[in-house]
């Protein structure tokens, strides 16, 4: 099974989009974005997949943004979420709140904690714990989203 993670799209469709049509070809089964989502189109473009979201620092309009997730019958789990998928136990969070990232990554409590905000992909193990940044759909370069193997937990960044 596979996991597609994005983050801060911060609004823009064509990237999004961009980065929906990958998703799509790559066949994954579920979405988490890791945040500053940036308007309720980004949301829509999730259609395909059930998909978490988290809010980022730059989600000022919250209450709008919930309501879209609502809508589209998503989950919004505020700033932080928590669920297992594929017997995998998964953890996400923006990261601007730098304290609540860190108590996830070494709480031991979760397989995988995937994170934003700054914007570069990265990935590395912190004890049991495989930490994962996807990059960002926007103001990076390249721009990347990843793709977890859930039966491996074996991530790849996927640059667009």
């Amino acid at each position: 099974m596979l996991l597609g993670v994005v983050s801060d799209s911060h609004g823009h469709v064509g990237n999004t989009r961009q980065a929906v049509r990958m998703l799509q070809s790559l066949d994954v089964a579920a979405v988490i974005h890791c945040g500053d989502i940036g308007t309720p189109e980004i949301v829509e473009l999730f259609a395909p997949w059930p998909t978490r979201f988290v809010f980022g620092n730059c989600d000022d309009a919250r209450a709008e943004l919930a309501a879209a997730i609502e809508r589209a019958g998503q989950t919004c789990a505020g700033v932080f979420d928590a669920f297992e998928l594929g017997q995998r136990r998964i953890a996400f969070t923006h990261s601007d709140d730098r304290r609540l990232w860190l108590d996830a990554v070494r709480s031991g409590a979760h397989e995988l904690v995937c994170y934003g905000h700054t914007h570069a992909a990265e990935w590395h193990d912190e004890g049991p714990t495989r930490v994962l940044n996807p990059g960002a759909l926007y103001r990076a370069n390249p721009r990347s989203l990843a793709v977890v193997d859930l039966t491996t937990l074996t991530p790849t960044i996927v640059p667009l």
